[in-house]
């Protein structure tokens, strides 16, 4: 997996990373948008990143039982970091607006956990999940991303790792400067069919 402005580029390249207006979950306005789904729908890449990000929770001295995601951006990272670890995976799922543990999952009192999520913006989900993780009785170690664009506001009080960091301003949408600018409207990702390169 390539590393700094190279991965910044291969994001760029295959239409993970957008420019523009943008809705994100949050309810905030921003310039950029990340859809990491893009990058890891190619096997190689995402098993590519999972080994990366495995590697550099080595680099840290964390030792894990197992990887939790939230679904679903965090899944599929998530498992290929488990599987370079060695290591069972899981994921939280909302139940309404709760994150739980559901089908069937379960961790064990004092399970070494660490939650793996694709982009890290505010850190919620990835809070939620891991607070799910020590309400069952695991302790959470570490937490990973592909992308840290969170500009260290986080919260995170255990080691974290990330592939790379990326500045992208994300604004309440009533002090949104494009939209004061009088430019297009805030697009919800996704909401619109992105064209595929050389159709």
């Amino acid at each position: 997996m390539a590393k700094g402005e190279a991965l910044e580029r291969e994001l760029e390249a295959c239409g993970a990373l957008l420019r523009g207006h943008f809705l994100l979950s949050s309810g905030r306005h921003s310039p950029g948008y990340v859809q990491c789904a893009l990058l890891l729908a190619d096997t190689k890449r995402a098993r590519a990143a999972g080994a990366e990000l495995a590697r550099a929770l080595g680099a840290l001295g964390v030792a894990a039982d197992s990887v939790l995601s939230p679904a679903l951006g965090g899944v599929i990272v998530g498992h290929e970091v488990a599987a370079a670890l060695g290591v069972p995976f899981r994921f939280t799922e909302r139940e309404g607006a709760e994150m739980k543990l559901r089908r069937g999952f379960a961790l064990a009192q004092g399970e070494r956990v660490v939650v793996v999520e694709d982009v890290v913006t505010t850190g919620k989900s990835t809070l939620e999940t891991a607070a799910v993780a020590e309400a069952a009785g695991a302790r959470v170690v570490a937490i990973a991303s592909i992308i840290d664009r969170s500009g260290g506001g986080h919260g995170f009080r255990v080691p974290y790792a990330s592939l790379l960091g990326l500045e992208l301003p994300a604004w309440p949408a009533e002090t949104c400067p494009l939209c004061q600018a009088g430019g297009p409207p805030a697009i919800k990702p996704g909401s619109r069919p992105r064209p595929v390169a050389g159709a």
